[in-house]
């Protein structure tokens, strides 16, 4: 068996929405220092809807298939949808990532949380806290399931 998915080589290898967007509404940038991997996504949103989505991914070739992904399955999706996104469906939607990669996908989740954290913060939007955990206060590794 491959070690990688063709749907996760075709997103390595043909990334979408790479680049940068000027004038985001929302930015955000996480990275895992154990593996290097660092993502900055950018949200443009207009009535709640993500209406561009863009990605640099500095990593492994997981990384920027987890980039690709998730920033497919949030384009044109409510910000509340975009919330619900998690690193598994994302590991899903590429047909799956070996376990030693998985934290790709949840870069990718934090990623877009960071961003979508980042759009209230600059537009004075309340939010629940407990739904943006900052990666930085946890102790240990994160935690996802593996299948």
């Amino acid at each position: 068996m491959a070690l990688y998915s063709d749907k996760v080589m075709d997103h390595f290898t043909n990334p979408r929405n790479v680049g940068k967007i000027e004038d985001a509404d929302g930015i955000g940038e996480v990275g895992n220092a154990k593996c290097g991997d660092i993502m900055k996504i950018y949200l443009k949103i207009e009535n709640d809807i993500i209406t561009d989505v863009k990605f640099s991914t500095f990593g492994c070739g997981s990384a920027i298939a987890s980039s690709s992904m998730a920033t497919e399955l949030i384009k044109g999706k409510p910000i509340s949808q975009a919330l619900e996104l998690t690193n598994k469906a994302v590991a899903e939607a590429l047909d799956g990532l070996p376990a030693h990669k998985m934290h790709c996908s949840v870069l990718a989740e934090e990623a877009i949380r960071s961003a979508i954290k980042d759009y209230y913060d600059k537009n004075g939007i309340a939010y629940d806290k407990a739904k943006f955990p900052d990666p930085h206060d946890e102790e240990e590794e994160h935690n996802f399931e593996e299948e």
